[in-house]
């Protein structure tokens, strides 16, 4: 079985590595925000039931993000009580 220290640095790693994924889904979004804005400008006044549908698939996949990264938060906070505790 690992030592108190090789598991809070285990933790510490997987940590670093879900803020860095947190970090991707931030870039993710602003990505989808530019893509969203750019088919909001050139679809402007469309009344076409697929454009309505994309925009708010987008809206959605962004969402999905947001909630995604908030569940990573969650596990981060986990994760660093437990380490605090061992």
């Amino acid at each position: 079985m690992a030592g108190v220290e090789e598991v809070r640095a285990g933790i510490a790693l997987a940590n670093q590595k879900m803020q860095e994924s947190i970090a991707a889904l931030q870039q993710g979004n602003l990505a989808l925000e530019e893509a969203q804005s750019a088919l909001l400008t050139a679809t402007q006044g469309s009344t076409q039931e697929e454009m309505q549908r994309a925009h708010g698939e987008l809206a959605e996949v962004m969402q999905t993000i947001s909630g995604a990264q908030a569940t990573i938060n969650g596990t981060i906070n986990s994760t660093e009580g437990y380490a605090g505790r061992l």
